[in-house]
């Protein structure tokens, strides 16, 4: 998809996810580690996608300093994590996450690294009120929920037609809360 845009490079530290990534998107995928093993030289990318990384990544603000000394003098970096603190669940456990954000503990890190937001807000808004319900279930029951299926066929359809909804309002409507956030980032003059 991004490579009618121009050269698509991609990086992935797990050599399980890199296998997979390579096989479903047919690029080579160089081996990394945030942020001291970027193979690529500076200032080199127009865009960054870091979608769903940084929660993962243990040096947050080191890792955005570092991309962003990876981007050309007008190049922007694209960030997904997921939010709310106070959803912490199960899920992050089983998915070594490091931490959740909110629009503000997220722009404190992006300042922190030196670099300055351009555009934040939250997404995944309209799924927000089902993860609640499980969230709250699983804190109410002393149990945690097994989040981490797959669903049914067709409740995966269902949720992933509901989430593709979304599409119409990101970036026209400022959405109040959501299971995620997005950033663009940029250099500052």
């Amino acid at each position: 998809m991004l490579a009618a845009f121009g050269t698509v490079e991609a990086v992935e530290y797990d050599p399980g996810a890199r296998a997979i990534a390579e096989h479903r998107s047919g690029l080579a995928i160089r081996p990394c580690a945030l942020p001291h093993d970027l193979p690529v030289p500076d200032r080199h990318y127009d865009l960054i996608a870091l979608l769903d990384v940084l929660e993962h990544v243990e040096e947050d603000r080191a890792s955005l300093a570092a991309l962003g000394a990876k981007l050309k003098r007008d190049g922007r970096i694209l960030v997904t994590v997921p939010a709310l603190p106070w959803l912490w669940s199960h899920h992050d456990e089983v998915h070594h996450h490091k931490r959740r954000y909110t629009a503000q503990s997220l722009t404190e890190a992006v300042a922190d690294a030196g670099l300055r937001v351009d555009r934040i807000g939250y997404f995944n808004t309209l799924l927000f009120p089902l993860a609640l319900v499980r969230r709250v279930g699983a804190i109410v029951s002393g149990r945690a929920t097994e989040d981490d299926r797959v669903p049914s066929r067709w409740l995966n359809a269902a949720l992933r037609t509901v989430f593709a909804a979304e599409r119409h309002l990101v970036g026209r409507v400022r959405l109040a809360l959501g299971l995620s956030l997005f950033a663009v980032l940029s250099v500052p003059d």
